[in-house]
């Protein structure tokens, strides 16, 4: 898979749980999420979409 966005590998980072959820998922569900990121406009957004990996 090509690089994490910036914005979302940080978000990532600062939720260990969403990070190890991501991490276990499929390469094509890993990829579907980052296709999501490209909507995401604000660090915000972005705080609020990792979050919601851990749901």
């Amino acid at each position: 898979m090509e690089e994490l966005p910036l914005g979302f590998s940080m978000a990532l980072a600062q939720h260990p749980e969403a990070m190890a959820r991501f991490s276990a998922l499929s390469e094509a569900e890993q990829q579907a999420i980052v296709e999501g990121t490209h909507a995401v406009r604000s660090k915000r957004e972005m705080q609020a979409y990792v979050e919601g990996l851990m749901k």
